[in-house]
């Protein structure tokens, strides 16, 4: 039985009793009375257990703030772990954000502090890797209650560079494939496509675990018993991102924050959807396919590749199948998967001439929060004319889905107000969405109705005018 290694604030650890579900949260807090580290929401909204891993990629060290509440603890086998307490030394008892944060007064209780000086010291360790990033993106997965963001930001932008470089993980052996048993729970490490489809021929009734900011929670807050999981993260095929001649190709084990540039080169609005999905920690995480595979029918993802025209390669053992979007969902949180079949990649087919992409998210807030409505719409238009129509939505039926009718009522009609309208009215022969905590079934088909003639607007508006989501953060 192989065990669990790798490193923390530099010093080398071995786990091997641990049940794999055992978060890194619960190991620092308990088994290395590394208390910095906070407990809030175990669930990452919060960002109070907001640590540093850093893992080699491509021939460097990369830096990434994760939320330790929902990471379970063999994803860590490999890589170094950076907490708050890791910051200071004999020479240097605070780093340059800790001794701004002290300077401008951004700390009260002190609760939520170390969260936010861990997801800035990932930042500035590794600026590349969130080039794209504004100061406010980056903390917006952490929350404050008591001290109020002004003199947070002034503390992030006043930071001096420099500062303790953390240790360097220990590499990746080329062991065979770790398998992790302990206390009653098995966690398998498959290395390529080839030995997770091998995995889970073995063992069919295995968890599939990706990003896990979704499984994370089956267990801290349904306490639902996982004893058997088969990880993606260290299939090196599942974690590619390759250009063909039709469109991208994003393999299985991709995260969110890694397909953010490629997304937001080709489809922009797709990049803006992004920087609004949930936070920096949940996407250094979570994957493009997780999102997508957990069939949840308000996932941000779901609606916008709907409307994308993507399609699913599914693998069982040797045998693939190319399934598109819209035929994959088939219930509340049933999809066209067979047993032992899993998901290896993500197509996107290239944009082309005369089509342009809309993705509209409706929520309480604007960061890391989910949507009430998403609505994405792509038109493929001819001198003013739309010739072809895919309009998706999130948020308004079990599953994430297409409005045929609105679709076939602007389909050979010129792209005006009077065809919005007709779309408008065609849309609400398509849903029947529900009340629940989030919004009332009114709300939602008056939101939907309202996105389409936002769409038009957005489409139609003089070239100089200001955008209306720039007229909303104004306001």
């Amino acid at each position: 039985m192989a065990p669990i290694r790798f490193t923390v604030n530099g010093a080398p650890v071995e786990v091997t009793d641990l049940h794999p579900t055992t978060t890194l949260l619960q190991y620092l807090r308990i088994h290395r009375r590394l208390t910095g580290t906070k407990e809030g929401c175990a669930e990452g909204d919060c960002g109070a257990c907001t640590v540093t891993v850093g893992e080699w990629l491509d021939g460097r060290l990369r830096w990434r703030a994760v939320n330790a509440c929902i990471l379970f603890l063999p994803t860590l086998h490999g890589k170094a772990v950076l907490t708050v307490e890791g910051l200071s030394a004999e020479s240097q008892p605070l780093h340059p954000v800790q001794r701004a944060f002290v300077d401008h007064h951004a700390a009260q209780c002190g609760f939520c502090t170390p969260g936010f000086v861990m997801a800035l010291v990932a930042h500035r360790l590794d600026p590349e890797n969130g080039v794209h990033l504004a100061t406010e993106d980056v903390i917006a997965g952490n929350l404050c209650r008591c001290t109020g963001y002004r003199p947070i930001l002034d503390a992030a932008a006043a930071a001096e560079p420099g500062g303790l470089e953390p240790a360097p993980p220990p590499a990746l052996s080329d062991e065979a494939m770790p398998d992790y048993r302990a206390a009653g729970g098995r966690f398998r490490m498959p290395r390529s496509g080839d030995e997770l489809a091998a995995c889970l021929r073995e063992t069919p009734d295995a968890t599939l675990l990706a990003g896990g900011t979704d499984i994370g929670l089956w267990v801290t807050k349904a306490l639902r018993a996982l004893d058997d999981l088969v990880w993606l993260g260290a299939c090196a095929d599942l974690q590619r991102i390759d250009a063909t001649s039709d469109g991208l190709r994003i393999g299985a084990a991709v995260r969110l924050h890694d397909a953010y540039p490629i997304l937001a080169e080709h489809w922009p609005e797709l990049g803006e959807l992004l920087r609004r999905f949930a936070c920096v920690q949940i996407r250094q995480a979570g994957t493009v396919l997780g999102n997508v595979l957990n069939a949840s029918p308000i996932g941000d993802g779901s609606p916008a590749f709907l409307a994308l025209g993507a399609s699913l390669v599914l693998r069982k053992g040797d045998r693939r199948r190319t399934v598109p979007l819209d035929t994959f969902f088939l219930a509340y949180r049933k999809t066209a998967l067979e047993p032992v079949e899993f998901a290896e990649a993500l197509l996107l087919p290239w944009p082309a001439d005369g089509q342009v992409f809309k993705a509209i998210k409706l929520s309480k807030r604007f960061d890391q929060d989910i949507s009430a409505v998403m609505g994405a719409f792509r038109l493929t238009l001819a001198d003013g004319v739309v010739t072809d129509a895919r309009l998706a939505f999130g948020g308004l039926a079990a599953i994430p889905r297409r409005s045929p009718s609105a679709e076939a009522a602007l389909v050979g009609h010129r792209l005006d107000e009077a065809a919005i309208e007709a779309a408008c009215a065609a849309f609400r022969q398509d849903f029947q969405p529900i009340d629940d905590v989030r919004a009332t079934a009114a709300y939602r088909l008056e939101a939907g109705q309202n996105l389409l003639r936002r769409l038009f607007l957005e489409l139609t508006r003089p070239a100089d005018a200001p955008r209306i989501l720039d007229l909303e953060i104004a306001a």
